[in-house]
């Protein structure tokens, strides 16, 4: 006979679960405290005030300027009254406090400190997430995500927190064969920031190999679904505004951070040719989506749902025409998911700590007058190089990986697939074999 199992000893089931998550919590409440504090000299010094101080002391946010610059202070409301550019998941919380603070005394600092509490939430939930997804196993490879120099740096720079917690919620959706729930997580997350879009890449190549056809379909219906939902209103009401996000996007040229403004300023042939930014984006995005896929295909042994959104969200990093020093944020998790070495990993970190101070100094010295208080471009551009290389260091390991399952430290503990969901232990339908 089945036993019956009281509500008691369920709650007492799920609260000795919960128990290993609490320190996690707690490293990644100190990671987020860590992060505000490390903007005192803006958020209590004044340096906000003063156009150079606030990059002198690296404590620069977009979220208190775009008070102003977003017409928020004049209590517009975003695409209806000001065309913002952002898609509309951060268009809704710029409302939402918007609404909140307009009556302060101040309410350009109070619309900061409430978005930073909702991304120090995005935080915690995000590790959270993270260490489901790593396992018992391996759960404390979240530490990265908690207490990343890089994200210490950069987590209040502007909304990817946000994206972040809705794009590991799809996936531990996923791997928990919850396809409908990883759609909405996804579809919400792509109506916040544009990069998990990405994902559904490496979804579509492992459900190619496997012929999880339905389970893929779920996933995709409901991203489509909830994003129709979140966007079609605002489309309808306000499409003017809507659209300036996308508009933003394609009209944009190239910006600090990204190797095609390395080409640009050094008058590079073909590659440094604004007119054809656009296009050397999209054709370079495609060799590399196109290698990944051939990669995914031809692997004796199928690669893991984390290598490939890793490899997948690097190359769209390496191409973008924009690399904002807060993308680091996008990369830390899928990283560590995919290939938990801490020596690569550290080397990446060290990069994008030099990027992040040399972004500012360098605007520092492109300022009249301020030319001693910065760097050149010239020295600028050894952190723009030195964290693509030591990114793809990191891709070539992963590659290394999916070809010699041998060296993946996740599957020497006899793991196939522990993210993959219907992926996990499934057998091939689908491979090119080319030995």
């Amino acid at each position: 006979m089945k036993s019956l199992q009281s509500p008691l000893n369920t709650v007492s089931g799920l609260g000795a679960r919960a128990v290993p998550y609490i320190p996690l919590a707690l490293f990644a409440g100190l990671g987020a405290l860590l992060s505000y504090l490390w903007k005192w000299p803006c958020r209590f010094g004044g340096a906000w005030n003063h156009g150079t101080l606030q990059f002198t002391n690296f404590c620069y946010t977009d979220i208190y300027p775009l008070w102003w610059n977003e017409k928020l202070n004049e209590g517009k409301v975003p695409y209806f009254d000001y065309p913002v550019e952002y898609p509309v998941g951060i268009g809704g919380i710029m409302e939402f406090f918007r609404r909140i603070v307009t009556p302060m005394s101040d309410p350009g600092t109070a619309f900061y400190d409430l978005t930073v509490i909702l991304m120090a939430l995005c935080l915690v939930v995000g590790v959270l997430l993270m260490a489901a997804l790593a396992g018992p196993v391996r759960r404390w490879d979240a530490l990265w995500y908690a207490l990343a120099p890089a994200l210490i740096l950069t987590a209040y720079i502007n909304w990817d927190l946000a994206a972040n917690a809705l794009s590991l919620g799809a996936l531990l959706a996923w791997a928990k064969r919850r396809q409908w729930l990883a759609g909405v997580l996804l579809g919400l997350a792509i109506a916040t920031k544009f990069y998990p879009l990405m994902f559904l890449g490496p979804l579509f190549l492992l459900t190619l190999r496997t012929g999880k056809w339905v389970p893929f379909l779920k996933t995709v219906g409901g991203a489509a679904g909830i994003w129709i939902v979140v966007n079609v209103p605002i489309m309808l009401t306000a499409f003017d505004g809507w659209k300036r996000f996308y508009v933003f996007s394609q009209e944009r040229r190239a910006d600090w951070g990204s190797i095609w403004y390395f080409f640009n300023q050094k008058q590079w042939p073909i590659l440094g040719d604004a007119d054809r930014l656009d296009t050397l984006g999209v054709l370079s995005l495609g060799v590399f989506c196109l290698a990944i896929a051939v990669l995914t295909v031809t692997a004796r042994t199928r690669p893991r749902l984390m290598q490939l959104s890793f490899l997948t969200l690097a190359a769209f990093m390496l191409t973008n025409k924009v690399w904002s020093p807060q993308y680091v944020l996008w990369l830390i998790p899928f990283a560590v998911l995919a290939r938990p070495n801490w020596k690569a990993i550290a080397l990446w970190q060290v990069a994008e700590c030099w990027y992040f101070f040399a972004i500012w100094l360098y605007l520092v010295g492109l300022q009249p007058g301020n030319e001693a208080l910065g760097i050149s471009g010239d020295t600028y551009f050894t952190a723009v190089w030195g964290r693509a290389i030591t990114i793809l260091i990191m891709m070539a390991l992963v590659v290394r990986d999916i070809l010699k399952p041998d060296k993946d430290v996740i599957r020497q503990t006899g793991t196939d697939d522990q993210v993959g969901g219907v992926f996990d232990e499934a057998p091939d339908r689908f491979r090119v074999a080319l030995s």
